[in-house]
């Protein structure tokens, strides 16, 4: 596992997104795993730039999200779907066609997770996985516990992570979704390379958690650790515990 500790949150944002500007322009048909959250607004942004300036083309990407909330329609402004047309698909060529998130409002919502692994596959696999991370230790909406064998499916979200994340619904931890559709940790696991960016002190002890930790599934972001070709990427704030107890040798 390689970590990238930089001084200021706008240098890891820029390391992230040298990361999938690479994968784009080397791999003929690129197949991203992208992922949501503030932290990403700031990536996307960068990626936006540099496609306004003629340095990237998304014309021949696919792109497979990680999650989304169970029950709001993909024009809902607190939806993934939105959050991702707000930030990234509107502002670039990826072609319709070739863009994915999990439906949350399909009517049988085991058949749709069955039918999204099957897209990734028939993709032939995600070339490059963006994640963030929350404060359960989840990737994706992988609350704990969740089996490191585990596919796409339907989860129920913790009060935690509904805490975290009511910003955008009133700050009204009860308006935000129960349930969600999450790719599993197995499904991340396989993707060929994976790139975890977190940011702030605020995430600096789940990360420590996550680095420094016992590797178990309630923390799912520990399952990174046995990936052959992982990367985190943090600013010196979120990496501050992690390098204090790395001097002590612990």
């Amino acid at each position: 596992m390689n970590i990238i500790v930089t001084d200021r949150p706008e240098q890891a944002f820029k390391k992230a997104a040298d990361i999938i500007a690479c994968e784009i322009h080397h791999n003929p048909r690129p197949v991203l795993g992208l992922a949501t959250g503030r932290t990403m607004e700031s990536v996307y942004r960068l990626l936006v730039e540099r496609y306004e300036t003629a340095m990237l083309d998304f014309s021949t990407t696919t792109s497979f999200n990680l999650d989304e909330y169970v029950g709001l329609l993909p024009t809902d402004k607190n939806s993934y779907r939105h959050y991702m047309q707000k930030h990234l698909f509107a502002h670039v060529n990826m072609p319709v066609a070739q863009i994915h998130v999990p439906n949350g409002t399909a009517t049988d919502l085991d058949a749709e997770c069955a039918e999204y692994e099957a897209n990734i596959q028939g993709a032939g696999g995600i070339g490059l996985q963006i994640l963030g991370i929350g404060n359960t230790g989840h990737i994706g909406f992988n609350e704990p516990p969740s089996p490191f064998d585990s596919r796409t499916r339907v989860v129920h979200l913790d009060d935690i992570t509904r805490r975290q994340n009511s910003g955008m619904f009133g700050n009204d931890p009860s308006r935000v979704p129960e349930r969600a559709l999450t790719m599993g940790v197995g499904t991340i696991l396989e993707a060929r390379k994976l790139v975890l960016v977190a940011t702030g002190a605020g995430k600096a002890s789940i990360v420590d958690a996550a680095l420094n930790g016992p590797i178990n599934e309630n923390v799912s972001a520990t399952a990174i650790r046995l990936h052959p070709d992982s990367t985190v990427i943090l600013d010196d704030a979120a990496a501050s515990i992690w390098k204090g107890n790395r001097r002590q040798g612990s």
